[in-house]
């Protein structure tokens, strides 16, 4: 009877480190963007953008990249770039955003901040995990918005509004809005894993703690002010990943999003 208690709860511990584990990439192909000691291997833009001079990037500890405002809460951001370029990938990295903070993820982008973004908009009528075309015509493939509830300045739940169908906003798939709120942790580390694959008009896919996002084929999508020549020229076929801290008044001061664990697995 000892042994069979002892079986069990070796089981039951081998069950619960699957789960934690699940989301995390392992195998020898993934190459580690962010060492979570320096930022070597990356790089703030080096003239200014739409968005500012570069913004202020710092490694906390536990291994954290921190964004924020330079300085905080004047209005100048910015983004920071992989010095390394890739096509068609898998990235995986976690992000914990304050609330109230405007970010994204760049995929295939440049120096000059051009690029197709994962929305990383966590604020009121804000969105993660969709799609936005930063500075390539600024067309929006967005399904649904969010709504925070607040306790003492304290974010302690969110809605969705604006509910749309995918194929209204250009996306051959969407979750739905009670998907994606199941899977997104409030106040905590939320993993997420972007797919880029077909050469010059990609397909990205989104999955958010293991439940899929959206889906974008830049090929095919029908979206206003989205025209599929006009990105490629701007960004060619490969390009950095970055992650951004937006400028202007939408970065409160003092808030910042930050990110760890950011992994990529080329598919070339």
């Amino acid at each position: 009877m000892k042994f069979a208690r002892h079986l069990l709860l070796a089981l039951s511990y081998v069950t619960v480190a699957n789960l934690v584990h699940a989301a995390e990439p392992a195998g020898n192909d993934w190459i580690t963007l962010f060492d979570g000691k320096t930022l070597k291997g990356w790089h703030a833009n080096p003239d200014k953008i739409a968005h500012g001079t570069g913004a202020k990037w710092t490694v906390e500890p536990g291994g954290v990249l921190a964004g924020q405002q330079d300085p905080p809460g004047s209005g100048n951001g910015g983004i920071l770039l992989t010095d390394r370029k890739f096509e068609n990938f898998e990235l995986s990295l976690e992000m914990k955003p304050s609330w109230g903070v405007d970010s994204g993820v760049f995929l295939r982008a440049n120096d000059k901040g051009e690029c197709i973004q994962m929305t990383v908009d966590y604020y009121n009528g804000g969105n993660i995990g969709h799609f936005y075309g930063e500075a390539t015509g600024g067309w929006l493939a967005r399904a649904f918005s969010l709504r925070g509830e607040e306790t003492d300045g304290k974010l302690v739940a969110l809605k969705t509004i604006d509910e749309k169908q995918p194929s209204e906003v250009g996306l051959i798939d969407s979750c739905s809005p009670g998907e994606w709120l199941a899977a997104w942790k409030i106040n905590d580390w939320n993993h997420f894993l972007i797919r880029v694959e077909g050469g010059k008009y990609p397909k990205i896919t989104t999955t958010l703690n293991d439940q899929q996002v959206a889906v974008f084929d830049a090929s095919a999508a029908d979206i206003p002010l989205y025209d599929r020549d006009a990105v490629l020229k701007a960004l060619t076929e490969k390009g950095s990943i970055a992650v951004q801290v937006h400028g202007g008044g939408s970065y409160p001061e003092g808030k910042k999003c930050l990110w760890r664990n950011i992994k990529v697995r080329p598919l070339d």
